[in-house]
């Protein structure tokens, strides 16, 4: 089957959401990461409707998982894309790695302040 693009704008961007979400299913099924940051966003949702956070905190905490979640699935492309073009160790596919990595550091701790900030005011 050969690939054809789609020129009209509605199929098109249909087709464009239906090639996301399933990428984004595959994210969620197979990398443990992926899981791992989908459940803790999960609780956290659960957290948010137990403490009844106001509006603009749902909106924080909301950007803050899906800040984590994309920069972690943006991470894991990196790491096949280099695994794929170099499946034995580099030190320069190594270093890519790694800042791929230390970008989810700076999501996750972003993150992670937020529900600090949102959170802590909670339990006092």
């Amino acid at each position: 089957m050969e690939f054809q693009k789609d020129n009209t704008f509605v199929t098109g961007r249909l087709k464009s959401m239906t090639y996301a979400f399933n990428g984004a299913v595959k994210l969620i099924r197979t990398e443990h990461s992926i899981m791992v940051q989908f459940s803790l966003g999960i609780l956290m949702t659960i957290a948010g409707f137990y403490f009844h956070i106001s509006q603009t905190e749902w909106l924080c905490q909301t950007l803050a998982i899906g800040l984590v979640l994309s920069v972690e699935g943006l991470n894991t492309a990196v790491e096949k894309i280099a695994d794929f073009i170099h499946p034995n160790y580099h030190e320069r596919i190594g270093f890519i790695k790694d800042i791929a990595a230390g970008a989810v550091f700076f999501a996750a701790m972003t993150a992670i302040a937020i529900g600090l900030i949102i959170y802590i005011p909670k339990f006092i």
